[in-house]
Parts: C-alpha cells; structure tokens; sequence
C-alpha cells in the first residue's frame, strides 16, 4: 500500500509500505491483553508485612493447653495477638509473579495499533531530518503546524540526534526509537509519527 510522506514544507508525496505491517488485521483483544499484562508488570508492589514465622521472639506455649479457663494459645507471635505476625498481608515484590509477554504478542499489538492509527488518520511519516534543529522555538513552530502536540515519535538514529535535544522540553511527546516503544506508548499517544528511515528500519523488524 502507499502512504502520504511530508517534509517539513507541508509538501507531500508517496512511499510504498507492507501491508502486512500498515494495513494488518486490527485485533482488539489481543492489545487489551497485552496492555494488562503492560500495566500488570508496571506496577510496585513494594509493601511488606511479616508473617508468624518471620516475626522475632520466642515461640514458647504461653501458658498450659488446658485448667487455666482461657483459650488455647501456642505464641504470642500468632496473629491474634497485638506485636505477632500478619496474615494474608502484603508479601512484597518478589512474592508476585511478572505477567509474561510473548514476542509474537508484542509484535502483533504493535501491527495492530499501527493499523489503526493508519484507518484514523492518526499517523504521519516525515522525511528524515537533514538538518539540526537547536531552538525548542523552532520544534514548537513544526509541532503546531502538522498538530502532533499530542504525539509518540519514533525517529531513525540520524533525525533523533538532530531534532532531540529541541523536542524533548515540549509536553505531551515523546521521541524515541524502533526498539524502544511499546504498545501501551501507541495507545497513551493521540498520534504515532514516523521518519522515513524509521519506517524502514520497523518494517524489518516487524515483517
């Protein structure tokens, strides 16, 4: 299929792309279990109580099982008791097991948001960046211009040296590369902009 490519003239023409990566199968279910596996992983589980047998102190019977009239009770480090150990509390971190991804997974989520992005209109490919870009003014000129002001863009090496440090103070976006977004930056993301080398370089890697 062809895709529009503009420069940052506003000028358009074509690129050829896969379909199979820009005009795949959107599968909906598939990226709602991925990104809750995503948010799954993403969260910490950093509070800890102590259980019975982590709490210090003797273990020895309080008093007799039996002729004093009161309930039986082993320790004082039960749960009943105030100072003893927690039950069912929160185990920390390494008691939770991280949500597995497969790798088929991530790829066909990512398809599928492109896809989509592609059928609503939410996403552009700019010709590389051939020229530095230094003043944070200047970006934001190019930003209002083609409405990305809410946007993840996945640059080449080339355009991400060139353009970074003048994008990366202005809100809501993103820039990164083809190895490091996930499904969960397409979805947080209104648009996906692309460079033209950046789209060869996901084509090899998601073909």
């Amino acid at each position: 299929m062809k895709i529009d490519k503009l420069n940052l003239d506003g000028k358009k023409s074509s690129m050829e792309v896969l379909d199979k990566v820009f005009s795949a199968k959107i599968n909906n279910r598939l990226v709602s279990n991925v990104l809750y596996k995503t948010n799954a992983n993403y969260k910490g589980r950093r509070a800890k109580t102590k259980q019975q047998n982590e709490v210090s102190g003797p273990t020895s019977k309080i008093y007799a099982q039996k002729g004093t009239g009161n309930a039986r009770h082993a320790s004082r480090k039960a749960p009943i008791f105030v100072g003893g150990g927690v039950a069912h509390g929160p185990k920390g971190q390494l008691a939770y097991k991280k949500r597995k991804l497969n790798k088929s997974e991530k790829k066909n989520s990512i398809v599928s948001l492109i896809s989509e992005k592609i059928k609503n209109k939410n996403l552009l490919v700019f010709s590389d960046f051939n020229t530095e870009i230094k003043k944070t003014k200047e970006m934001n000129i190019i930003v209002n211009k083609f409405e990305i002001n809410n946007s993840l863009i996945i640059l080449d090496k080339s355009s991400k040296e060139k353009i970074e440090k003048s994008i990366r103070n202005i809100p809501k976006i993103k820039v990164t590369d083809v190895n490091h977004f996930s499904a969960f930056d397409m979805v947080k993301f209104k648009k996906v902009v692309f460079t033209e080398s950046s789209i060869k370089e996901l084509e090899k890697r998601y073909s």
